[in-house]
Order: C-alpha cells, then structure tokens, then sequence
C-alpha cells in the first residue's frame, strides 16, 4: 500500500508532512511556532523569511541638489565668463591710459564677491565647505597708490576670474548632459550627476579656496604683529607709570628734603641730621622699587643663572607653596626664556590672589622643539580665558610667537594650565 502524496499547493509548493502550513512563496511553516523556513530550509526566527533591505529611491534630496546646481552650471558660467573677459579685455586694453589699471582693480574687487557667491552656492548644493579668504586691508593699505597696488595683486581676484572663463565649457557640458539625461537617460543620471558635481566640488576647493596655509599665516602674522605692538606698548606705558609713581616721586621728596637740610645745617644742625637720616631711608626705598621694576622687565637672576634658579626664586614669593622642576638641557634664546619667565610669575600671582590653593606645582620641559609649562593648583577652579583677565593677556602674548596656551579648571579645581613656546636655541 503507497502512501498518499501530499496536496498539491495552488502555488507550485508543496504542503508540509510535518504538519506546517504551506507558504505561498514557496517555503514552508515551521511546526515548532518559532518562524518559517524557506524553498531550501533556511530559518528566520524573528518574523519569516530573509528580506532583501527596503528600497531606497535613486532620487534623492541629494541628488537633486546636485542636478539643480548643474542645471544652474550654465547661466551663472554665461555670466561670469561674460564678466572676466570684458572686464579684462577693456582693463588690459586702457592700461595704456590713467584709467585702466583702477578699472582692473575694480574687476579683481568684484572678482572676489562674485567668489563669495559661487562658494555659497557651492555649500548649499554640494555640501563644499570652503573657507572665505581673509578680506584685503584696504583700509591700513596706506596712500591710493598702494591700495591700488594690493587689489592688483589679489590672488584670490586672479583665481575667481580663471574659475570663471575656464568653466564655459563644463557649464554647457554639465546642462546640456543633465537636461538630456532628465528625458533619455534617467535611470543613470544619479551616477553621472555624482560624478560631474565631483567635479565641481574639485574645482571650487581648487580655485576658489584661500591660499590655505600661506593665507592663514598671513593673517597669524597680521594679527600678531598687532598683539605685539599692543603689548610692548602696555609695558612702557607700565614702566613709565611705575617710575612716576614710585621712584621718580621718592626722588623728588628726597631731593626737597636734602635742600631743606642744606638750609638748616648750620641754623640746626639736629634737625638737619634728622632730614638727612629720612633721606638716606628714602634713597634705600628707591633703591628698592627700581629693583623691583628692573625685575619686572628682565630679573637679573634669569639672565645670570636660567629658568630654573629665576622660577625657583618666583616661585619662593609666592603665598602658597609650589614644587619647581626644571627638566632642560639647555637654554632656549633669550626673549622665549623671558615670556616663559613671566608667564609662570603671572600664574603664580594669579594663584595667590585668586586661587584659594594649598599646593602648587610648575613642571617646564623640551619636547623636540618646543618647550613646554605646566602649573597646576589645587584651588577653587573656574579660571576662564573669555573672562577680560590677565589670563587671556598671557595667551596673545604666547600665541604672538607662535605659542598655545590652554587652561583646564573645572569649577572645584583643580586648575592646570598648559603653555607651549617654540624652542629656538640661544645665540652664542
């Protein structure tokens, strides 16, 4: 006796001797409850069969910026090819006559904001971030010849204007591709689209980038100058305050108290010991404070013995006590010894007046050619370089001469601040 045959399944498939309901697509129920499995006996325990992932669509906001800004390729590269070479055919063509050089400037001027606008269309399109170039200092550009001058040489006027008659033909190319591949090869034109707006992105961080590295040390250097300039002038308006309040002024008492003691030498010759006696305490007071502000230029104990016996001393008149080590083999040039010098004493200050600290420390060493201070304390915290303080000083001035300056305090401590010097070797 033969055994019945299984049922045939509407579907092609067949039913399950095991007991499990037919699937329709070919496989099969598992008995156990615990999912199906399928046409070559495969298990999904969660909800069925192995699904393919779902379907994304080929056009998408991406992708349509990217059409859109190819689209756009065409007008704005009219435009702009239509405005480099009038302006440059004309400019060069009066060269010859007052007016023409001023005409190019002026084209290099509108060169760069007709930069600025490509670099926005860019980012909002094609997701390129390109940074704007630093502004020219017409402004501090001096008389109009040399302001004149500074606007003809701009390179970034140059690139824009290349930027914009080099792209005639890719702007026809692009519109052209698009526009037919909307009608006729649709189903490609994501790839195409991602591979000309590739393109684009190439050319716009090529051409309209600022001089990255050169530009942005430029303007480091600009805006250091400046900090320079400011500092050296605080510290001689500093000094000169300081001599015309402290010892210029004990000067001028002692040398009206000698006058008067002139005149009494020989009326009284008690009192007029008595006056020479306080002049001689206020020559030992000027005497003092010229010291003090002779350290407060350039302490003779750095110069003489180096950053370890000047930090030591430093560190001996602060209020709380610091733990000085001073890991160098040698001496770094002297005005980078000095700004080490005197951001150490102005931390050290600062812990003192401010901190509430038990303890302090300050570590100087070299890593290859920088040279490297810590100061840490265990006081309140929550010093701040965007407070208006003379923190924030220390750090133009270390950034001035290519330095860092970095301060970690947490409200509740403990404050350690980082400071970093390029290393130059001292002169001979």
């Amino acid at each position: 006796m033969t055994a019945p045959s299984p049922a045939a399944d509407p579907t092609g498939g067949s039913a399950d001797p095991t007991g499990g309901s037919a699937d329709p697509t070919g496989g099969s129920a598992d008995h156990d409850g615990h999912g199906r499995r399928d046409a070559y006996g495969r298990r999904d325990g969660r909800d069925g069969l192995h699904r393919l992932p779902p379907p994304r669509p080929a056009y998408d906001a991406h992708t349509w910026k990217e059409i859109a800004y190819l689209l756009l390729n065409l007008p704005v590269t009219l435009f702009g090819f239509t405005y480099a070479f009038t302006l440059l055919a004309v400019g060069g063509a009066l060269t010859v006559t007052v007016i023409g050089l001023p005409l190019l400037a002026l084209s290099l001027l509108g060169a760069r904001q007709l930069g600025k606008l490509e670099r926005a269309r860019a980012r909002t399109l094609l997701g390129v971030r390109v940074e704007e170039p630093t502004p020219l200092p017409l402004a501090r550009g001096g008389g109009p010849v040399q302001r004149l001058w500074m606007a003809l040489k701009d390179p970034v006027g140059w690139r824009t204007l290349l930027y914009d008659v080099v792209r005639l033909p890719w702007g026809i190319l692009t519109f052209c591709t698009v526009l037919t591949s909307l009608f006729v090869l649709w189903p490609v034109l994501p790839y195409l689209a991602r591979g000309m707006a590739n393109l684009d992105r190439a050319m716009v961080r090529g051409l309209l980038s600022p001089s990255d590295e050169l530009e942005r040390r430029i303007a480091e250097l600009e805006s250091d100058r400046g900090v320079v300039v400011d500092t050296a002038a605080a510290d001689l308006r500093r000094i000169e305050r300081d001599l015309h309040d402290g010892a210029q002024a004990r000067l001028v008492n002692l040398a009206m108290g000698l006058g008067l003691a002139k005149e009494k030498l020989l009326e009284d010759p008690d009192t007029a010991a008595s006056m020479v006696e306080e002049a001689h305490g206020e020559v030992k007071l000027a005497l003092q404070e010229l010291r003090d502000l002779a350290r407060g230029i350039h302490p003779a104990v750095l110069t003489d013995r180096g950053l370890d016996a000047a930090l030591s001393s430093v560190a001996a008149r602060c209020t709380v006590p610091v733990a000085v080590a001073v890991d160098l083999s040698g001496r770094p040039a002297a005005a980078i010894e000095g700004i080490a010098y005197f951001t150490v004493s102005e931390l050290l200050q600062n812990i003192s007046k401010h901190s509430g600290a038990r303890t302090a420390s300050v570590d100087v060493w070299r890593a290859d050619d920088r040279l490297l201070i810590q100061v840490r304390d265990d006081g309140r915290g929550g010093a701040r370089l965007d407070n208006g303080s003379g923190i924030r000083g220390l750090a133009e001035r270390l950034g001035a001469v290519d330095g860092l300056f970095v301060v970690d305090s947490p409200p509740g401590g403990p404050t350690v601040v980082t400071a970093e010097l390029p290393w130059r070797d001292r002169q001979k």
